[in-house]
């Protein structure tokens, strides 16, 4: 390979010096060594930036020269030399129980899956694993290529200079705010909001980045300050050089209207109204597209870079809305529902069905197993979050992600099977506020030197010696922070009772009476442990502080010497670990979670069973007793806190997203003579949304701002290349060849459609009010009636001619085909049709020139490009057949499920005899998320029939494909249904478009949602000003229907 000589040079350099390692503990960084070893520089410098597999020839070479060294045990692997002795004996057997779980991990992934890939990995699949930061600061497993000298940053910050990126974040529950933020106030209202923001303003400062949008709830609510309910703020630069200078450039947060009018709600409640949100989103992203395309896209749309949701909520709804706009997504969980299930049936306090319905558990796992299907990056703080907490889900496999990963690398086939990649980057924290202190140079302190800060007093009042330590815990009176042990534990330790104060920093509250009923009980639990073990005097609890008092607060601590100490059950992370470092204050943590490796980098306290409390009392003695222990361990937080940065966690953030391959949507084809004009873009829909109140006031805030428009960032130049100009005809189009049209294997083009009397898209565009039939009971003759009633008050009673009509159904377009002619219903009645669960939508046609089988409907080859994403086409094919095979072994029916043709290539239809005798929809689910195989399944027609389509596809979103295509309005759509329907009923339920629900329709569907991981109640709502009940399918009763929706 190229360089090969290079590399032949080191290793022949090693081979003569010897690995000059021979002090373990010295750092591996180069410019703290005073002299130049070349083991470590290869090691550092050269190693990671090669493949394994060629360096391993490399290597072999060097021995072939040196035929003496041959024998030995020198080779290249998993990115380290075995003759090196980095690692002690501990580490080396922490490596082979590794190995050893890997091995276990891979025995659960199902034969077919095995069937199609080696049972060893190659050598090429063996090295590469995520970073991993070493004490000493550096990464320790090859991964992504390191930045870790001044050098190489300054590089990275001038190769992002040109580059001007659009980033949205999403983060639903809590009130986020850029300043005096309300953490602890409730148990939604913690420290992920802390982290969503401080991570936007990093990001809006980063080179190359020249916008960034939080995206989060609009909540106007008594009880709640007003400035939850503004619709934008722009989040302030920590240094006003920071950001790129342009007119709508920085950071901000914005808020979308979802959920119930002026009332705040808990998290868990907020699942049946996450479509409203992705509409909401849609439409502002829509918007803010628009507006960038003007100031740095040179008139072209700039999307957005990647969308990052944080939490399964949000990570739900960003799964949505990248499938919408077909552009990557990124995913934080923050914490995981399978992990918190676990931990809180081993309390043995309540039974898996009690904590079902208190935190709608099983939703939160679906939902964090949608956002494993559809992320490209998942971006976690820890190490072992990947393999304890993730490797818990069906959909992600760490040994299974790892060989694909290498599998794609070296171009190998990976059987139509997708993972996303797992990328340790833990969270950053802003130094510049923090200078030495000029009365101690070990310690921090905000600023010079200044009186005693009020919150000080607040603090120390309620102690009868003030000056002792303080233990000081940051944290909400939450079940899983685990407080009552920790006051337990220092109750019950007389020696620490007398060397020490503990500080308990449990949020604000004005009354417990108004606090929430298992934050109170947190609260009075604790109150009764200080009554009972006398410790008045020496436990301190304010009710109130502010966000800007908490550095005070630490700096308190450290001046008394004392101890931060995190006891949770498990620590996702532990920011406030990363806080309490800079400010000179040693810690003790839960050994369960991220504080493993924040004490792994700072080397700074201990970590102890949080369900030990004889462990955190001993722990707590030791370093309170211990001076030499506890400056020690204020030292090492000092020194090692650098790798906590946020521009360093940006640097990792934005490489990352570099690596992913921009999808942005590419309309291949327009409408025959349509001219798409500026005042007929998809954004003049949106004055039409009255609930939606957006206001880009404040947005574009710099009227003096000025920017270079012929400066194209790099990345929207390559998303954007070879892209058809929107304002071009389709005979303009048809210039094209073949392949550069339909990505050369598409069967379905528009170029046979030669004039525009055939079909043009856009009259959905100039439809007033849409109308979707959506009703799940089958081709049948109650269908057949509720198709002309429809159509009769459509086209008849209300003279249609700006009424658009929309088909949702599950059925193939040949058998709707099929059933309009026998019903004499005409085609032309429809605008479009969304066929097969929503893989394939259809236009009419007055001519059947250009369509499959001569049936008088156009298929749009945009949308089939646009759902293509993870899809497994031939290889889940085969997987889904070998499942029906294998059911019908079992229940020695060979005929039970049986596939038929869809005539689709996106969707994979199978008959079912008997509905009841099957897997439900969940267990096919898991089943193929085992297999790595990305796709929805859909039971329809009241379970006579199974739909597998792309992961990205939907009815709900054909939908907002339609919206973003063509334009079509959908607030002022109306979808109507029944009370029951398909698998996929729950996702058309919710949204901005008005919903009309007939009663007694579709009953039979019911069975469907009979065996479900959550109950339907979780996901749906009907107190909502745009759903409207209809009693009896009648047509006086549907015409009064809309008239309540207004339509």
């Amino acid at each position: 390979m190229a360089g090969n000589d290079w590399i032949n040079s080191y290793l022949e350099a090693i081979l003569d010096v010897g690995p000059g390692l021979d002090d373990k503990n010295s750092s591996l960084m180069l410019r703290e060594r005073g002299k130049f070893s070349p083991t470590r520089y290869f090691v550092e410098e050269v190693i990671t930036k090669f493949d394994e597999t060629d360096l391993h020839r490399s290597w072999a070479m060097v021995c072939l020269i040196h035929p003496g060294f041959g024998r030995k045990e020198h080779k290249v692997r998993e990115y380290e030399l075995e003759d090196l002795e980095l690692g002690t004996q501990e580490e080396k057997g922490k490596e082979s129980q590794h190995k050893t779980k890997q091995k276990s991990a891979l025995s659960r992934v199902p034969k077919p899956l095995l069937a199609d890939m080696p049972e060893e990995l190659s050598e090429g699949e063996k090295g590469e694993t995520v970073i991993e930061i070493s004490p000493k600061g550096v990464s320790t497993k090859g991964g992504m290529r390191r930045i870790n000298s001044v050098d190489v940053l300054k590089n990275f910050a001038t190769q992002q200079k040109e580059k001007k990126l659009y980033i949205v974040l999403i983060s639903l529950h809590g009130l986020i705010r850029g300043e005096n933020m309300e953490l602890g106030r409730d148990s939604d209202t913690g420290g992920q909001v802390k982290y969503v923001v401080e991570l936007a303003r990093a990001l809006g400062a980063m080179p190359g980045v020249y916008r960034v949008d939080l995206l989060t709830r609009q909540v106007s609510a008594p009880g709640v300050d007003w400035s939850y309910g503004e619709p934008t703020e722009m989040l302030n630069p920590l240094n006003e050089d920071d950001y790129e200078s342009g007119e709508s450039s920085g950071a901000y947060i914005i808020r979308i209207p979802f959920g119930p009018k002026d009332k705040y709600i808990p998290k868990e409640l907020l699942w049946p109204h996450i479509p409203e949100f992705v509409d909401g989103a849609l439409s502002y992203i829509l918007q803010m597209s628009k507006v960038l395309s003007e100031q740095i896209g040179d008139g072209k749309p700039v999307w957005p870079a990647s969308i990052h949701g944080h939490y399964a909520d949000a990570g739900n709804a960003a799964a949505l809305l990248s499938g919408a706009l077909n552009v990557p997504m990124l995913f934080t969980g923050h914490s995981l529902g399978r992990d918190k299930l676990e931990q809180i049936l081993k309390q043995g306090r309540q039974s898996k069905d009690d904590i079902n319905t208190t935190y709608r558990i099983m939703r939160r796992i679906e939902a964090e197993e949608i956002t494993v299907d559809s992320s490209e990056v998942i971006i976690t703080s820890t190490r072992q979050e990947i393999d304890e907490q993730w490797g818990l889900y069906d959909a992600f496999d760490p040994v299974l992600e790892r060989k694909l990963r290498a599998r794609n690398r070296q171009n190998v086939s990976c059987f139509g099977r997708f993972t996303p990649r797992p990328i340790v980057i833990p969270p950053g924290m802003e130094f510049k506020h923090i200078v030495p202190n000029s009365d101690d140079s070990e310690g921090y302190q905000d600023g010079p030197t200044t009186p005693n800060p009020p919150v000080w007093s607040e603090v120390t009042r309620f102690f009868t010696n003030p000056h002792k330590p303080i233990i000081l815990a940051l944290a909400r009176p939450d079940p899983k922070k685990n407080l009552t042990t920790l006051v337990k534990a220092f109750g019950e330790c007389r020696p620490l009772r007398d060397l020490a104060n503990l500080t308990l920093i449990m949020g604000n509250r004005d009354n417990i009476d108004d606090m929430s009923a298992t934050n109170s009980a947190v609260l009075l639990s604790i109150l009764k442990l200080i009554d009972k073990y006398d410790m008045y005097g020496q436990v301190s609890y304010p009710k109130h502080h502010k966000q800007s008092e908490v550095p005070d607060i630490y700096r308190l601590a450290a001046r008394t010497k004392g101890v931060f100490i995190n006891p949770a059950f498990i620590e996702p992370f532990g920011l406030t670990l990363i806080e309490a470092a800079a400010y000179g204050l040693p810690m003790v943590a839960t050994k369960n979670g991220g504080p493993v490796d924040i004490k792994k980098a700072l080397d700074n306290g201990l970590l102890v069973d949080p369900h030990n409390q004889q462990s955190i009392a001993d722990a707590l003695l030791k370093l309170v007793a211990d001076k030499q222990l506890w400056l020690k361990c204020k030292q090492n937080g000092l020194k090692n806190i650098h790798l906590f940065s946020w521009p360093e966690h940006c640097k990792t953030y934005l490489a990352r997203i570099a690596c992913c391959r921009p999808r942005h949507p590419q309309w291949e084809s327009c409408a025959v003579g349509y001219e798409y004009s500026e005042s007929q873009s998809p954004e003049d829909s949106l004055r039409d949304l009255n609930d939606l109140k957006i206001s880009l006031d404040g947005v574009i805030n710099d009227p003096q701002g000025s920017i270079d428009n012929s400066q194209k960032s790099d990345m929207n130049s390559q998303a954007l290349k070879g892209k058809s100009n929107v304002e071009k005809k389709l005979e303009n189009l048809s210039a094209l060849s073949s392949k550069e049209r339909s990505g050369g294997n598409k069967v379905e083009t528009f170029a046979k459609v030669g004039s525009q009397d055939i079909i043009e898209f856009p009259g959905l565009r100039r439809k007033k009010t849409v109308y979707v039939v959506a009703v799940d009971c089958g081709l049948t003759k109650d269908f057949d009636e509720i198709m002309k009633m429809i159509i009769e008050i459509v086209r008849v009673d209300k003279k249609g001619e700006n009424l658009g009509l929309i088909l949702s159904t599950a059925s193939s377009i040949y058998e709707i085909h099929s059933f309009m002619k026998i019903s004499n219903i005409k085609f032309s009645e429809f605008d479009a049709l969304i066929c097969n669960s929503g893989s394939d939508i259809y236009y009419p046609s007055s001519s059947c020139e250009g369509s499959p089988k001569s049936i008088p409907f156009v298929p749009d080859s945009d949308y089939s490009s646009h759902i293509d994403y993870r899809w497994g086409g031939d290889h889940l094919h085969n997987t889904l057949l070998h499942w029906a095979s294998s059911i019908g072994e079992r229940k020695n029916d060979k005929e039970l499920v049986v596939a038929c043709d869809s005539e689709s290539r996106h969707c994979f239809t199978f008959k079912i005899k008997n509905y009841e005798t099957i897997p439900p929809v969940k267990d096919l689910r898991e089943f193929l998320r085992k297999q790595a195989l990305r796709c929805q399944t859909v039971y329809c027609q009241n379970g006579a029939m199974l739909n597998v389509i792309p992961v990205v596809a939907s009815r709900a979103q054909a939908l907002r494909y339609l919206y973003v295509r063509w334009g079509m309005n959908l607030a002022n759509t109306v979808v109507i249904m029944g009370d029951y329907g398909d698998t996929d009923y729950e996702c058309l339920r919710g949204g901005i478009h008005k919903t009309m629900v007939i009663n007694g329709v579709c009953n039979e569907a019911r069975k469907l949602h009979s065996n479900r991981s959550y109950p339907l109640e979780h996901v749906i709502t009907s107190e909502t000003p745009t759903l409207v009940q209809v009693e009896e399918c009648k047509k006086d009763q549907i015409i009064g229907a809309m008239a309540k929706l207004q339509v």
